[in-house]
């Protein structure tokens, strides 16, 4: 029985991924350097991994500021990303015929909230799930787990909502099922666990959902 549906965030309800990559890259081109954008795709979904971001630039470069400087551009730019076309939709349909609906995020609830709030979206959700809440992010399973018991469910209850490789797989592993919706950042990823695919949110309805779950 469906119960619950239990979205990411980044990247499928907000593409903050894209807003933030592109801040990357345009910081880049604003100081005359080369970059090659495989470097943060390589990251989307992750918040674990260890990666210089920064090699481009000379060694005597104050990280920083750097790095100041790209948290207050991508932070504009983050706040200026739309909610992604069918998320409001689909999450007012679930909530009308009583389905729970939660985040299971790999960012900070003060990322998550602050953008759900900035968006007035921050009271339509029934549990929320962020990396902070966890010992280890996604792929592992554990913020899902952690979503899932905040909402008081078993997997078998709900289907997650994903746009990255990292993510669909903690969602399998929590042993969910699970609906991946990529972003232009992911589009090209390989997603072997998903349970369907679609392009959009837009295009995707309770009551195809309702019959994808019974299927």
């Amino acid at each position: 029985m469906l119960r619950a549906l239990i979205f990411d965030f980044d990247g499928l309800v907000v593409d903050t991924e894209t807003s933030i990559i592109e801040t990357w890259v345009q910081m880049h081109v604003a100081d005359g350097l080369p970059c090659d954008r495989s470097i943060m795709h390589a990251l989307v979904g992750s918040v674990d991994q260890v990666c210089d971001i920064w090699r481009a630039y000379p060694p005597d470069i104050v990280r920083e500021d750097l790095e100041a400087r790209y948290r207050r551009e991508a932070r504009i730019a983050t706040l200026a990303s739309p909610v992604l076309p069918g998320v409001r939709e689909l999450i007012a349909e679930a909530k009308s015929t009583g389905l729970l609906i939660g985040i299971a995020s790999n960012s900070s609830h003060h990322h998550v909230e602050g953008h759900l709030a900035h968006r007035g979206m921050l009271e339509l959700f029934d549990g929320i799930a962020c990396r902070d809440d966890v010992q280890v992010g996604k792929p592992e399973p554990d913020v899902y787990l952690e979503a899932l018991k905040r909402l008081g469910l078993s997997a078998g209850e709900a289907v997650a909502f994903e746009d990255s490789r990292l993510g669909h797989i903690a969602a399998n592993r929590a042993g969910l099922r699970v609906m991946v919706i990529p972003n232009p950042s992911t589009v090209h990823d390989h997603f072997d666990h998903a349970t369907w695919r679609r392009d959009s949110m837009a295009r995707l309805t309770l009551a195809e959902l309702w019959k994808l779950a019974k299927s």
